[in-house]
């Protein structure tokens, strides 16, 4: 257990599914709970032992206000849980003497071509890419590529605003696309510069997984590798099913973590919780994404370690100085699916839950779409209908548990908007 006195910030955004899962685990540890959020409202839903109100679009006005507030309060850890918090997790650990990942290596996380940028530099594999601003004339710049090729925001998560183009047309209809997403208010507001930016790189063909690590002074832990048995070749990047642990060979999963590690160390990182996403082929393992935070969504869930813990309790026990080098993942394998969008629409109803949860080896579904209230499919939308858990006694097993149960929920959705 943790020693009761100790107190933690979590850094919370409005929009984020991991509040709860957070503060719970803070509450099994025995740690004094305070909520930094962009909202009053949000602390007060969220109901946590004390709230700070804090500007999380200002890294370093947010860490101000942060020291600010530790100057009556000492606290013991500032918790980040997206990429937006993670930089200001960074800058207010910095000026609070915690252990922290630098600020700037933060913040080139969190944008991809500045990722780029630095992963190449190293010669870490990673996309060969280009930048270019809405000002731009894509035909112009579409003329002469080679493709496939994919187009992205900088900064946005969970494959939002990710296309992929096989010819000059596709180009052009894609950078418009995400031109006219990046000009939504709330999503210029939350990037500021770089939501003047479209970054282009080459399309990287092969399997994709996902690695959960933890870095202790600039070593990696790596918690675990999640295979995504469903391919991820486009136009769209839409994440389903995450199964651990992967049925890559040995020798592939030790590359998959030596470059993640080499990643990390590339951009300066050093403490804390990493996410990555990498491809695999006959060329070897290739950076593609990585974030200074945990996995998105309710996927930790799927996660347990030593005698139960939560990727949450780990991450907290962590950036308490507890020692966590000996905890592995539980042996048993599990998977999640994040349920896809389908198509724009109204959410009326959804049926068949029960149905779902009584497969075998389904641990649990969980809607996390509100009836009534809109839904937006990839590449506009950034979230899903809902999240659904199993384990088995093997990987395989664990998909097809997942696929079933998919297939027995059934979501009415009215496409008059």
């Amino acid at each position: 257990m943790v020693d009761p006195s100790k107190r933690v910030l979590f850094l919370l955004p409005t929009t984020t599914y991991r509040a709860h899962d957070f503060i719970r685990a803070a509450e099994r540890l025995g740690a004094e709970t305070i909520v930094g959020s962009d909202q009053k409202q949000a602390l007060q839903d969220l109901q946590p032992t004390r709230g700070l109100t804090i500007d999380l679009r200002d890294p370093d006005k947010a860490a101000g206000q942060i020291a600010a507030f530790a100057e009556g309060q000492p606290l013991d850890a500032v918790i980040q849980t997206d990429d937006e918090t993670a930089v200001v997790a960074a800058a207010a650990s910095a000026r609070l003497g915690l252990p922290h990942n630098p600020p700037g290596a933060a913040r080139a996380a969190r944008r991809k071509d500045e990722l780029r940028r630095i992963l190449r530099a190293a010669r870490i594999p990673t996309p060969a890419h280009d930048v270019f601003t809405l000002d731009d004339d894509p035909a112009g710049v579409a003329s002469g590529r080679r493709y496939p090729i994919v187009l992205k925001p900088t900064y946005l998560a969970a494959s939002r605003g990710v296309i992929r183009a096989d010819d000059p047309e596709q180009f052009v209809a894609a950078f418009h696309r995400i031109g006219a997403l990046l000009e939504r208010p709330e999503v210029s507001e939350k990037g500021g510069d770089a939501a003047r930016l479209v970054l282009v790189e080459e399309f990287i063909p092969g399997a994709e997984v996902a690695v959960e690590g933890l870095l202790t002074r600039g070593d990696l832990k790596v918690l675990a590798i999640f295979d995504k048995p469903d391919p991820l070749d486009g136009p769209f990047f839409e994440e389903t099913i995450y199964v651990t642990p992967s049925r890559l060979e040995a020798p592939v999963q030790q590359t998959i973590a030596e470059t993640t590690a080499d990643a990390a160390r590339a951009l300066g990182l050093r403490e804390g919780p990493i996410h990555a996403e990498l491809r695999v082929n006959d060329r070897g393992a290739w950076l593609i994404e990585l974030a200074a935070r945990s996995i998105g969504g309710l996927c930790s869930r799927v996660l347990r370690f030593g005698t139960g813990l939560s990727l949450e309790e780990v991450i907290l026990m962590h950036a308490l100085g507890r020692d966590v080098e000996y905890l592995k993942r539980e042996p048993r394998p599990a998977g999640v699916m994040m349920i896809p969008i389908p198509r724009a629409g109204i959410l009326c109803g959804v049926s068949g839950v029960r149905e779902a949860r009584g497969v075998p080896g389904i641990d649990d579904v969980t809607i996390s779409a509100t009836l009534g209230r809109p839904l937006v499919p990839l590449p506009e939308g950034a979230s899903y209908l809902g999240f659904i858990f199993a384990r088995a006694d093997t990987p395989a097993a664990v998909e097809a548990a997942l696929r079933e149960a998919h297939g027995r929920l059934r979501f009415d959705i009215d496409p008059k908007v």
